[in-house]
């Protein structure tokens, strides 16, 4: 793969908002660390995220010392929020699987609702170690995710991005590219591959830790949200629909398990070793 190395890093403390980048981050068996520790769910108990609400694009959240986060948001006050003690849980519902969550305080609640125009509530995962077990048809024994869509990191490629954007530039919707990156919430971003080697990627190491590849990722509204504006158009979905369907699934990065602990840094190699 010739001198593939990490491009960028990306940690969402809250999951839909808008998250941090920064030059490292610890992996943990469940994803990188403070990433998509926290959610909203409706009155239902039912995760929210940008393919209900783009709005959550224009959130921002900054991770704190010990855990917490700094919300912030257009037309709001900054909010600071206390990982909250886990006293009491709620019954949720991520995309089917059944999970418990520890709630916020009733501001944070107060500051999202008012922020989306809705009720919702914002929720903690305590102990991610047991809480969510990576879908199973997938999973090793015992893996765990957080409130990440279904694996603990998503890793894409700027050789893709390249190669879907010129796609699209050739396409009925060619005013909406080129693309950037962060339509696809990645958590790590490489540079130096050829476009679309993430597909065929198994086991992988970053930098000091491996990581096992165990399916790219089916990709959703989500990517046409405007991550500045919570605008939505066609693209990417669009041109995936044409080029990149796999089994009813528009393909695009590729999901990751770490299979060892570690500290990955911008600038780490990215080796393939199966």
């Amino acid at each position: 793969m010739g001198n593939a190395e990490v491009e960028s890093i990306h940690v969402h403390p809250v999951k839909a908002f808008r998250g941090v980048s920064p030059r490292e981050a610890v992996v943990e068996p469940w994803g990188l660390a403070g990433d998509r520790r926290w959610t909203l769910i409706d009155d239902g108990g039912k995760v929210v995220t940008q393919r209900e609400q783009p709005r959550l694009a224009l959130a921002a959240a900054e991770p704190l010392a010990g855990g917490g986060i700094c919300l912030s948001a257009p037309g709001l006050e900054p909010l600071t929020v206390e990982v909250p003690r886990p006293a009491e849980t709620v019954p949720m519902n991520v995309f089917g699987t059944k999970v418990e969550g520890v709630p916020a305080a009733a501001d944070a609640h107060a500051w999202c609702s008012t922020f989306l125009g809705a009720g919702v509530r914002l929720v903690h995962m305590d102990d991610p170690a047991t809480r969510r077990p990576v879908d199973p048809a997938y999973a090793l024994p015992g893996e765990t995710v957080s409130f990440a869509d279904g694996y603990p990191l998503l890793v894409t490629t700027l050789a893709s991005l390249d190669a879907l954007n010129s796609l699209i530039a050739e396409g009925p919707h060619a005013h909406e590219g080129p693309l950037p990156m962060n339509r696809f919430r990645p958590n790590v971003v490489v540079a130096g591959t050829e476009p679309w080697a993430e597909d065929h990627w198994t086991r992988i190491a970053v930098g000091e830790v491996v990581f096992r590849a165990p399916k790219p990722s089916g990709r959703c509204v989500v990517t046409t949200t405007d991550q500045a504006t919570a605008v939505r158009g066609r693209e990417p979905l669009h041109t995936l629909a044409r080029h990149r369907r796999r089994d009813g699934r528009l393909l695009f990065g590729q999901n990751l398990v770490p299979l060892s602990p570690g500290t990955v840094r911008v600038g780490d190699p990215v080796r393939v070793l199966a």
